[in-house]
């Protein structure tokens, strides 16, 4: 068995995109129109996984925006995407620098959640070791729920 990707349902292509690659980091790796179904596949990677999604197909995020408005509920039973990141505290910073809500502090020095564009909750562990407990995240307090 191998992992292939987690999908999510998007339903601002554009917002979603500029979340995820320009404010998380990620590339496009591929993409599908369905002129037919109706519909827009993308899928991302993690910059270390774009060559080895091409060559074996490392772990991808399918972004699926369907032509056709649709409502999407938060479907908690989803639960939620992770990533880890090299510096979590440089991380949240460039996300609450770009108005993203950092719903769960990285207090801690190892693990902070936010939510995209489309209120999927996303984690992000530290790489490694967790780093020394800084100032503003110590005694940040949590914003809404992730």
């Amino acid at each position: 068995m191998q992992y292939l990707h987690t999908m999510v349902r998007v339903s601002d292509l554009q917002a979603s995109l500029d979340f995820y690659c320009n404010q998380l980091g990620m590339r496009e790796a591929k993409r599908k129109e369905s002129e037919q179904g109706r519909f827009t596949l993308v899928f991302l990677t993690a910059p270390d996984d774009a060559e080895r999604f091409e060559r074996d197909g490392a772990p991808a995020l399918e972004l699926t925006y369907n032509w056709d408005p649709e409502e999407y509920g938060e479907g908690r039973n989803f639960g939620h995407l992770a990533f880890a990141v090299d510096d979590i505290y440089t991380t949240c910073q460039k996300l609450m620098d770009a108005g993203i809500t950092i719903n769960r502090p990285p207090r801690c020095g190892r693990m902070a959640f936010v939510r995209s564009p489309d209120n999927i909750s996303i984690e992000l562990l530290q790489k490694g070791e967790a780093l020394p407990a800084a100032e503003p995240w110590k005694s940040m307090e949590n914003t809404g729920h992730w």
